[in-house]
């Protein structure tokens, strides 16, 4: 019988510390709002993970590791399309332009990464098919999953931490009128620009996160970070809030960020 349930109910750390203290042998399946995520485990350890809108195939984890080129990819996923992964594997391998090592590295980054994005989803339902194993043409690794159980409890307090601090991501942002610090010398990355070049007080934070692909804890990581450095304050939407397209924002070029920051210092000033 599968265990079924809600993520409200049971943290994906909660379902990983169950895996491993039991020795279960499995696919635990969530289906999150915007993907569906397998992760897959033999005897307590984790032997494989994947998510549905991403190329899960070797040739696009080996791409993604920067093992291959792009230019490598193409030729590969064109001529070796008949293949599996153990048997395009076996030939990257016995070909020598790639190392057993470099292809286990690969799969042990990219499952891992895989769990990782499952600590930020708060909504969604799972389901633990009991004695199913991955795909037979999909390469299996082994790995302890204590160090993923704490890397997931932690981050589970940092969110209950963040929803404590940002209720609600239904409320708008405004520049501080007085900043906390020298803004001429702000020093944000580029997911903390994008989240920048959204605020105002018609904005909700729930648009700046759809507008910047960012998931819950994300936004309110960032703005927890603008916050605490008093650059922004929360307050309440605007009466008529805007709907924000995608924009290819931020670049890293200094002078667009100097313009940037000018602007925010207008913005401020005009207050």
């Amino acid at each position: 019988m599968a265990l079924k349930g809600n993520l409200r109910d049971f943290t994906i750390t909660q379902l990983l510390n169950l895996v491993n203290l039991a020795c279960k042998t499995g696919t635990l399946v969530v289906e999150g709002p915007a993907d569906v995520a397998k992760i897959t485990f033999r005897e307590g350890k984790l032997i494989y993970a994947q998510l549905d809108h991403l190329d899960n195939s070797l040739a696009g984890i080996l791409r993604r590791s920067k093992k291959i080129s792009s230019r490598q990819y193409s030729i590969l996923t064109e001529r070796a399309a008949n293949m599996n992964d153990k048997e395009l594997g076996i030939l990257l391998i016995n070909a020598g332009y790639l190392s057993q090592y470099d292809i286990i590295d690969s799969l042990q980054q990219y499952f891992v990464g895989i769990v990782r994005q499952l600590f930020t989803w708060v909504e969604g339902v799972f389901t633990f098919e009991v004695n199913t194993l991955q795909p037979s043409d999909k390469i299996p690794i082994r790995m302890d999953l204590e160090n993923l159980i704490i890397e997931g409890s932690r981050q589970l307090r940092e969110w209950e931490q963040l929803q404590q601090e940002i209720p609600s991501l239904d409320m708008s942002l405004k520049f501080s009128d007085r900043p906390g610090i020298n803004i001429r010398n702000v020093n944000l990355s580029v997911e903390e620009w994008r989240v920048v070049y959204y605020v105002n007080p018609k904005n909700t934070m729930r648009q700046i996160a759809k507008a910047t692909k960012l998931n819950d804890l994300e936004i309110r990581r960032i703005v927890y970070s603008l916050l605490q450095a008093g650059l922004i304050e929360v307050i309440r939407p605007g009466e008529h809030p805007a709907t924000l397209p995608p924009r290819a924002f931020p670049k890293t070029n200094k002078t667009e960020q100097k313009s940037l920051i000018n602007r925010i210092i207008d913005r401020i000033r005009a207050i």
